[in-house]
């Protein structure tokens, strides 16, 4: 039981005041509609995660430009439709006490261009000839094709296309802030990494200028909504997606020196041991203690690692304790609506199906399946019957 631990103090983070330093990871689930629009479904889902108020959710990736997508079924933030559809889904987690916060993404060069049957699938509103690109022209990884390199006006569009979706989400959606999507490969990350940037112009060859994108892209971010309404996530470890430089600490270092000075809301990053969606074993090496000493000490910072309650606990007063932490679970907050309220009284949380992460809308089973019709606790409903939006756990 961890309710008398640090887990459950609370903190604040940018303008949004949480009752736990637990949040729910940006997941991505497939969900949306061909015209990348969030559903009443996609509202129900994050309002059953947000039960216990005082809760910080992150958001599924999200597009903030059409020319930023490549996934089927992914939200948007550009249309009248897709802002609506989100207007419910943060009206329906601000009713329960919780606070929102969209991850916001472009692919660059990961888009998927070959036609698959599940998740991620071909976007058939999507230009793949013209819209697949990058910082270089060197392909994500076998069976990838090259991308095309961006040009100096296309960079600029890039970085206001993040601006805009940004100003929408906060000022038309209502979400309490953004998340920019600095990790796993997509495209502000082809740009930081030297195996996917190869450029010698003023966005690469050097530590300074491929950090120049993820830096403009988050000044221009705060321009438009205000630093405290930014966070930043990044994986200096990660190898997906063709990612993974040689040492990162010198390329990161600076990355995240630059980020603090901008005095944004908080720092997320991704633990070594976290591949994707799995879990693996780092070398001892491989931490993040130089990220964390960039951004500096008694600073906010995210961090997601495939915790378990009792890690989680250890982390924020015995690992991170010099800086303001809060942890991050992803997989479990599927499976697992009131993960927050379980964790807090000792119950374990629900085992999940991850075949039911992605959903395939060819394949005819239904799009509740996997996604809001896990259970709550039968404690929970006892105490938050008032609250209580997802199915009962069988007594």
């Amino acid at each position: 039981m961890a309710e008398n631990t640090k887990l459950f103090q609370p903190v604040t983070i940018g303008t949004s005041e949480l009752s736990n330093r637990i949040a729910m990871a940006p997941l991505t689930r497939f969900r949306a509609t061909d015209n990348y629009e969030p559903t009443d479904t996609m509202a129900t889902y994050y309002a059953q995660r947000a039960a216990v108020p005082g809760t910080l959710i992150l958001t599924e990736a999200t597009y903030p430009s059409h020319r930023a997508a490549g996934y089927a079924n992914v939200p948007g933030l550009w249309t009248a439709e897709q802002l609506a559809g989100w207007r419910k889904t943060t009206e329906a987690v601000h009713a329960r006490g919780g606070k929102i916060w969209v991850q916001i993404w472009a692919l660059g060069r990961v888009a998927q261009p070959d036609a698959k049957s599940k998740a991620p699938a071909r976007d058939p509103g999507f230009d793949y000839s013209a819209g697949l690109v990058s910082s270089s022209d060197v392909p994500a990884g076998p069976g990838y094709p090259a991308p095309r390199p961006l040009s100096e006006d296309e960079i600029w569009g890039f970085v206001q296309d993040f601006a805009t979706g940004a100003k929408n989400a906060v000022e038309v959606a209502g979400f309490d802030g953004v998340e920019i999507h600095g990790a796993h490969g997509y495209l502000v990350d082809q740009f930081t990494q030297d195996t996917a940037n190869k450029r010698t112009d003023r966005w690469g060859g050097s530590i300074e200028n491929r950090a120049r994108f993820a830096v403009e892209v988050c000044k221009a971010v705060a321009a438009a909504v205000g630093p405290s309404r930014v966070g930043i996530r990044l994986s200096p470890w990660n190898t997906v997606q063709g990612m993974r430089m040689a040492d990162p600490r010198p390329q990161f270092t600076h990355l995240i020196t630059q980020l603090a000075a901008l005095d944004l809301a908080y720092l997320h990053l991704v633990e070594p041991r976290v591949h994707g969606v799995f879990d693996k074993d780092p070398p001892a090496d491989e931490n993040l203690e130089f990220a964390l000493d960039a951004w500096g000490r008694g600073k906010k910072v995210l961090i997601a690692g495939g915790y378990t309650p009792e890690q989680a606990v250890d982390a924020v007063e015995r690992t991170y304790k010099d800086w303001d932490a809060v942890i991050v679970f992803g997989r479990r907050f599927i499976s697992t609506p009131d993960l927050v309220y379980r964790i807090k009284k000792g119950i374990e949380w629900a085992q999940y199906d991850r075949s039911s992460f992605y959903y395939d809308h060819t394949g005819g089973v239904p799009i509740t399946k996997g996604y809001i019709d896990y259970p709550v606790s039968k404690e929970y409903v006892q105490e938050f019957e008032q609250l209580y939006t997802a199915p009962v756990a069988r007594l």
